[in-house]
C-alpha cells in the first residue's frame, strides 16, 4: 500500500493531526479529488485512516489516523533516510517532518 502513488503523502498530511478533505487536497499538490476520495477510502478498509462525519452545517467529512496508522511514523521516518542517501532528487518531494 505504502508504494501506490500519493499514499505517503497522505499519510504524512495525517501525521501532523486530523485533516478535513479540502485541508487534505491542498496538503498533497497534484492530486485529484477523486484519486485522494479513493487513497482515503482504501487507507480506511486498512483500518489506518477513520473517516468522521460532521453534520454540520455545513457538512464536513475529517480524516484522522487510527492507531496502526500513527503506529507507520517509524517506517515514514526511515524511508525518508533511504530516499535521502539513494534518491537525491526525489527528496523533494519527501515531508520535510520525516527528515532526519
Amino acid at each position: 500500500m505504502l508504494g501506490k502513488r500519493w499514499t505517503g503523502l497522505i499519510l504524512a498530511a495525517l501525521m501532523n493531526g486530523p485533516g478535513h478533505f479540502a485541508e487534505l487536497r491542498r496538503a498533497v499538490p497534484g492530486i485529484s479529488e477523486r484519486m485522494l476520495s479513493d487513497r482515503l477510502s482504501e487507507l480506511a478498509g486498512l483500518d489506518l485512516v477513520v473517516r468522521e462525519v460532521d453534520a454540520g452545517p455545513p457538512l464536513r467529512v475529517g480524516y484522522r489516523l487510527t492507531e496502526a496508522g500513527l503506529a507507520l511514523r517509524p517506517a515514514m521516518v526511515e524511508l525518508t533516510r533511504w530516499a535521502d542517501v539513494h534518491l537525491p532528487e526525489s527528496a523533494a518531494s519527501c515531508p520535510r517532518e520525516f527528515r532526519p
